[in-house]
C-alpha cells in the first residue's frame, strides 16, 4: 500500500449536509422522507463471513437480527426499495423480499448492502444504505451532471440510499477479462480509460483505484463496447494533491496505464481527452441552473482542510499555469475555476489544452 500512504492524506472525516445544500437536494427530489435510518441497521445480533465464488473473504459479512427488529427493518427497506425506484407505492410491498443485508467491514462508509428480491418472479436488485457525507453526495450529483450516467440517491437526515452500479469490478477485469480481451477491444479500453481518467481528474474525483469503478460490457452489432463508471465517491474534492485525482497515479491502474501507452498514440490521447472536455461542456451548458446552483452548494459549504485546499491550488497553479486558483478559497471555488475553464474552452476554437 506504499503509493496510497503517498498520495492519501490522514482518514477523511464525513462531512454533515448543511441547510443550504439540504435545499438543493430537496428542490431536485433527492431528500425524502425515510422510516429508517443507517444507525438502525447497525443494531444486527451477529453475523457471518461473505466469502465469494473462490471461497475467499469479501469484506462483506451477512448480519442477522432479532425476530423483533428484523420484522420492522424489513419493512422499512422494502419501502425506501419502492420509493428509489418507483412512486413509493406500498401495493407492490407484498411481493418483495429483503434476501440479505450485508455489511461492509472495508472503506470509509463502512455501508450496508440490502438484497431485494421479487418473489413472483425470482428478480432482485441492490441499494446500498451509508452515512450521509456532502463531499460523497456532491460527488453523486456531480456524476449525475456532467458524465453520461444518470444517479438514482435519496438523502435523508444523516441517512444516504444509493442504487447499486452494475458492472464488473475494475480489478477483476484487469486481472480475468483483460487477458483474454482482443488487440480492438483493448485498443477500445484504453480509449474509454483517457477519457474516464480526463472526467475524474477535471471533476476532481479523487481515489479511483481499480476497485472503485466498474467496466460494463455493451454488445453493438458484431462487437463489444467496454465503459467505465465511478462506485465510490467518498473522495470528492477532498485531497490537496493534484496526483490523488489521476487515475495513472494509482498502482492498481498500472496494467491499464501500460495498455494506453501501448495502444494509443499522443495524438489519439489528446483527441479522446478533448472529447470529453467537450462532453462536459455540453453537459453543463443543457444544464446551467443545476450546475451554478450545485457549485454555489459547494462554495458555501466546507468539505475539506483548508492545508489541502492551499495544496491543491499550488498543484493546480503549477500543473496548469492559471494564477486564476490563487484566489480560490475553498474546494467549490477551485472546482468552479476548472469547470468554468472548460466550458469556456469548448466555446473557444482555440481548445487549449487543461491537463
Amino acid at each position: 500500500m506504499a503509493v496510497e500512504k503517498k498520495l492519501m492524506s490522514k482518514k477523511k472525516p464525513t462531512f454533515p449536509v448543511n441547510e443550504m445544500f439540504n435545499a438543493y437536494l430537496k428542490n431536485y427530489n433527492r431528500n425524502i422522507k425515510i422510516s429508517i435510518f443507517y444507525d438502525d441497521l447497525l443494531r444486527f445480533q451477529g453475523s457471518v463471513t461473505v466469502y465469494d465464488k473462490n471461497d475467499e473473504d469479501t469484506l462483506w459479512v451477512r448480519t442477522y437480527y432479532s425476530q423483533y427488529d428484523r420484522e420492522e427493518i424489513d419493512r422499512s427497506l422494502k419501502k425506501v426499495y419502492t420509493m428509489l425506484h418507483s412512486d413509493g407505492n406500498d401495493d407492490t410491498i407484498p411481493f418483495l423480499n429483503v434476501d440479505a443485508i450485508d455489511y461492509c467491514t472495508f472503506g470509509n462508509s463502512k455501508p450496508f448492502r440490502i438484497k431485494i428480491r421479487n418473489i413472483l418472479n425470482d428478480n432482485f436488485s441492490y441499494f446500498y444504505v451509508k452515512k450521509a457525507d456532502a463531499s460523497r453526495i456532491y460527488g453523486l450529483e456531480l456524476e449525475h451532471i456532467l458524465s453520461p450516467h444518470n444517479m438514482n440517491f435519496l438523502v435523508f437526515g444523516d441517512t444516504l440510499i444509493e442504487e447499486h452500479i452494475a458492472g464488473i469490478p475494475g480489478d477483476d477485469f484487469i486481472r480475468d477479462f483483460l487477458p483474454k480481451c482482443t488487440e480492438s477491444q483493448k485498443a477500445q479500453i484504453a480509449k474509454e480509460f483517457v477519457k474516464f481518467k480526463e472526467r475524474c481528474l477535471v471533476r476532481l474525483l479523487g481515489d479511483m483505484r481499480s476497485y472503485n469503478y466498474v467496466i460494463t460490457p455493451t454488445h453493438d452489432f458484431d462487437h463489444i463496447i467496454y465503459k467505465f463508471r465511478a462506485i465510490d465517491f467518498d473522495q470528492q474534492s477532498f485531497e490537496g494533491n493534484l496526483k490523488v485525482y489521476n487515475l495513472q497515479f494509482m498502482k492498481e491502474n498500472f496494467k491499464m496505464v501500460e495498455m494506453v501507452s501501448k495502444k494509443l498514440q499522443n495524438d489519439s490521447i489528446r483527441q479522446y481527452k478533448l472529447e470529453e472536455r467537450s462532453f462536459m461542456a455540453k453537459r453543463m451548458i443543457t444544464a446551467p441552473r443545476r450546475t451554478a446552483r450545485l457549485i454555489k452548494c459547494m462554495k458555501a459549504d466546507s468539505i475539506s482542510y483548508p492545508e489541502n485546499v492551499e495544496l491543491l491550488k499550488e498543484h493546480l497553479i503549477k500543473y496548469v499555469g492559471d494564477v486564476k486558483f490563487k484566489d480560490c478559497e475553498n474546494m467549490g471555488e477551485i472546482l468552479e475555476t476548472i469547470l468554468a475553464f472548460v466550458k469556456r474552452n469548448y466555446l473557444d476554437i482555440s481548445n487549449k489544452e487543461l491537463f
